[in-house]
């Protein structure tokens, strides 16, 4: 056997045990195996960074892979939403809905546009989105009232109504990010 099999031999039947208690303090038993099978796999490709004693750096590869396991995860949860929002209801009516929806953006100025956007799409509070355009979450609200309402025109103009009866419009993402900005 070679002296970095022999390390890794004694550093995994050392703390083998102990860093599987931590993956399942964590996470549970259902993913402890395979988060310490990941652990161990990073600790022999990178054996020579493995400091003495290798405990607390086999027990942060083993958080850093719990944190790429969930990150994993919630982009499979992500994807399958977005999935699911296409197949409920009519897709050429989303389609439809959706090309109305981003001509009634796009004819907005790039500061109405952005202004909705950031918090439509990319999931921001008033408070953060007002840090990123670089003024105050009051003048923000202000021009997110503002912006909204000229969003609310431009769908009325291109014969998009926010306003329609819930019983007569199909419900979808589309739908739901227009109803955010309106």
């Amino acid at each position: 056997m070679t002296d970095d099999a022999h390390r890794f031999t004694g550093m995994y039947d050392e703390c083998r045990q102990r860093v599987w208690a931590y993956v399942v303090s964590r996470a549970g038993r259902q993913v402890a195996d395979e988060v310490v099978s990941e652990t161990f796999a990073i600790a022999w490709r990178r054996l020579d960074d493995v400091p003495e004693p290798a405990l607390p750096w086999l027990l942060g590869v083993a958080r850093n892979v719990l944190r790429d396991n969930v990150r994993a995860e919630l982009r499979r949860e992500a994807m399958a939403g977005e999935l699911r929002a296409w197949v409920e209801g009519d897709v050429a009516d989303q389609v439809t809905e959706r090309i109305g929806v981003l001509r009634a953006l796009a004819a907005l100025r790039e500061d109405d546009r952005e202004i909705l956007v950031l918090v439509a799409w990319h999931g921001l509070t008033p408070k953060e989105a007002a840090k990123v355009i670089g003024c105050s979450s009051a003048a923000y609200r202000v021009r997110l009232h503002r912006a909204r309402k000229r969003l609310r025109q431009a769908m009325e103009a291109a014969g998009e109504s926010p306003h329609e009866p819930a019983a007569e419009r199909p419900k979808s993402r589309v739908r739901n990010l227009s109803e955010e900005w309106s």
